[in-house]
């Protein structure tokens, strides 16, 4: 075991092949080859899931064993830069806490590493990320909840603890609702016990109340789920009238509506959103939703592109041009978070320019099939906002697979989420299990424990990177090749490639690497499960342009090291620099700083 000679200036190697540290104190503190990682840290956690600039962060540690004597040495970086570091004395527990107050910097992404020592010698490292934010839209990280029926409360913490640890900050509470068009069921002026949703499936009052405070103590924003246009067939016996609907004629005899299974409580009726007194009930029924229930914001729903229709006045219309104007007047109204699934990109131009959403909401399916219209969804979304909304992907994993009882396929869902959070995606997946269909309590697939594991460094990596990931970063046009046999780079998802691109924000280079050179397939959703687990592609020789001097080139990945940055050793030569990655399995990011 390689010993700690001094905590500032310790210049070490990620798995035997980094070198050429420039700025040792924000270097890695072993070598990672003669350290088995997890023989005695088992978990670590924070108390919320992202934090107000100033405020305290308490940090829990579980270890596989007590021991008496030692110390844990907590290492606070932004990207690649050591910010802060204390040690933390071991007291003969397995469970060890401490806290850290966070910097003034608003909107910062904060990685902590913890190292655990033994006299002079690390024995053992885990890393977790820090959010502060003073506004969850801002990186915006969504999960899900979808069963409310009366859940005991220690497994509601379970969910939301769980939830915590992926640092997500704002859930959808899916079909909670009584009905689309009368949300919430009153008894004599109080919210209902309990009441049947839209399959018939009991939901209590007590526990979406519960889910909602147990969020709310985590600093998790909660988003009541309902579509903006929906109404059960027996509709008018709530006040809603038929000439407010939208028809498939022109003579008002067949109104559009959204077929359901028999043994549901309906189909689900569609009403014009351009209609004015429509607007007025909708946005009513979810002013009594937030008058009783403790939500943050109305998670908006609409069903995609729904062909040539007419309104209750036999004129047509064009659903894509009335959810604008509907979300600003349930925003001057409401006053609350507002979020608009654009289905396969529906209407997501009007949307992203004129309504007043929190953040944008793509719900992706057959248009938007390969790895490549996942960032292409992104990159459009960014330049619609002009680079003011990030978005979430909703896009279901393994499909097909999950028709049957098994588990996620491990590399399918990596290299997705790879694809989505290197181009500034988030992606709608995690709640009481993960997402595989667009009816979110459909839950036949498990997550084992290897790929629960490998989330979290994927989500750690996330948050402790998204200023240069989600925070305006613009892509530029750069030549860039990879001097290994038979190794081809290419600026598209293709099979058998390395496939990488630039951004450019303030005075760095963010080079994306994707490892599809052993990809089965370049369709994300991975409908059986067949993507394979890449191999592991080591020394790559990279050339690429520059854009001024460079003073330093670092690299990290989720995959390697729980996401820690190392620099690396580089030779410019004019605009050229070269640089060799180590190794790449899933996705590597290579920042180049300049002078």
């Amino acid at each position: 075991m390689k010993k700690l000679v001094s905590l500032m200036l310790a210049c070490t190697l990620l798995l035997g092949v980094m070198a050429g540290c420039t700025s040792k104190a924000s270097s890695p503190l072993f070598q990672s080859e003669q350290l088995k990682k997890g023989e005695y840290i088992n978990y670590i956690t924070t108390d919320k899931a992202a934090y107000e600039p100033g405020e305290k962060v308490n940090f829990q540690l579980t270890l596989q064993d007590a021991l008496e004597e030692g110390a844990l040495v907590v290492r606070y970086l932004h990207l690649q830069e050591l910010i802060e570091e204390q040690e933390v004395l071991l007291s003969g527990d397995t469970s060890v806490t401490w806290e850290w107050t966070t910097k003034e910097d608003d909107f910062t992404g904060y990685m902590v590493e913890v190292y655990m020592k033994d006299g002079d010698e690390i024995i053992d490292h885990s890393n977790i990320a820090v959010d502060v934010s003073s506004d969850w839209a801002k990186f915006p990280r969504y999960g899900y909840l979808a069963d409310f029926y009366e859940v005991p409360e220690a497994e509601q913490k379970n969910v939301i603890d769980k939830l915590n640890r992926f640092h997500i900050n704002g859930l959808q509470f899916y079909d909670w609702q009584f009905k689309h068009e009368r949300p919430l069921k009153m008894e004599n002026g109080e919210v209902a016990a309990t009441w049947p949703d839209i399959a018939n499936r009991e939901v209590s009052r007590n526990t979406i109340e519960t889910y909602i405070s147990l969020a709310h103590e985590k600093n998790m924003k909660t988003m009541n789920y309902n579509l903006l246009f929906g109404a059960y067939e027996n509709y008018e016996e709530e006040g809603v009238k038929k000439e407010w609907g939208i028809f498939r004629d022109p003579l008002l005899e067949n109104q559009d509506k959204h077929p359901l299974p028999d043994s549901w409580a309906s189909d689900i009726y569609l009403m014009n959103p351009g209609n004015e007194e429509w607007q007025q009930f909708i946005i009513d029924a979810e002013k009594e939703v937030f008058e009783h229930l403790d939500f943050d914001g109305w998670h908006v729903d609409q069903l995609g592109d729904r062909g040539t229709l007419w309104d209750g006045e036999g004129k047509r219309v064009d659903l894509s041009t009335t959810y604008a104007p509907f979300v600003k007047k349930a925003k001057e109204e409401l006053q609350v978070d507002l979020v608009l699934n654009a289905v396969s990109q529906y209407a997501q131009g009007y949307i992203a320019t004129q309504a007043p959403v929190s953040f944008l909401y793509s719900e992706l399916w057959d248009s938007h099939q390969t790895y490549g219209s996942l960032k292409d969804a992104i990159d459009q979304n960014d330049k619609l906002s002009d680079y003011k909304l990030n978005t979430v992907l909703a896009a279901y994993m393994n499909y097909d697979l999950s028709d049957s009882m098994g588990e996620f396929n491990a590399p399918g869902v990596l290299l997705t989420n790879a694809v989505i959070f290197a181009a500034g995606g988030a992606h709608l997946e995690l709640g009481e299990n993960m997402l595989s269909k667009e009816y979110f309590p459909h839950k036949k697939l498990s997550i084992s424990d290897e790929l629960n594991e490998q989330l979290i460094h994927y989500y750690d990596f996330k948050v402790a990177y998204q200023n240069l990931l989600r925070d305006g970063a613009e892509e530029v046009t750069k030549p860039l090749t990879i001097n290994k046999e038979e190794m081809k780079v290419s600026n598209r998802a293709e099979r058998g490639a390395i496939w990488s691109y630039t951004k450019q924000k303030d005075n760095k280079d963010i080079i994306q690497f994707i490892n599809l050179t052993d990809a089965t397939s370049v369709d994300w959703r991975d409908n059986d499960g067949s993507q394979v687990e890449p191999s592991i592609q080591e020394d790559l020789k990279v050339e690429t342009e520059t854009s001024g001097k460079v003073k330093k080139v670092w690299i990290a990945s989720p995959d390697f090291y729980s996401g820690s940055a190392v620099e690396l050793d580089f030779k410019q030569k004019g605009k050229t620099i070269e640089f060799t990655i180590p190794q790449i399995k899933y996705w590597d990011m290579v920042v180049v700083e300049y002078q």
